[in-house]
């Protein structure tokens, strides 16, 4: 999983990862509005969703200490960080800022 994940955030676009737990509910909040998200950004923007206990050594890597955490990475970098449920278009603003960097 590690060196695909390295692959994946080294992108040229920008990757949203969404460290989540099934047994999470505002993850379950979440999810709905990621695939809004996914659906306004449409490739411009890689959404991956990481299950905190199936990788917990990812997790710990970039010290996700509760879910929902939402990472932000920019050609490998994280860049931005969020835990909590945020609404679309906070969401959108968020990634459009770096989009114009």
């Amino acid at each position: 999983m590690k060196s695909s994940f390295k692959k994946i955030i080294a992108s040229k676009s920008l990757v949203l990862v969404d460290f989540y737990a099934e047994w999470c509910g505002p993850c379950k909040v979440l999810a709905p509005i990621l695939k809004e998200v996914k659906d306004a950004v449409g490739e411009t923007v890689k959404i991956v969703k990481i299950d905190v206990d199936k990788n917990s050594s990812l997790a710990a890597k970039y010290q996700v200490r509760g879910v929902p955490t939402m990472i932000i990475f920019k050609e490998g970098k994280a860049v931005w960080r969020q835990s909590g449920v945020l609404q679309k278009n906070d969401i959108l603003q968020v990634l459009r800022s770096f989009q114009r960097e």
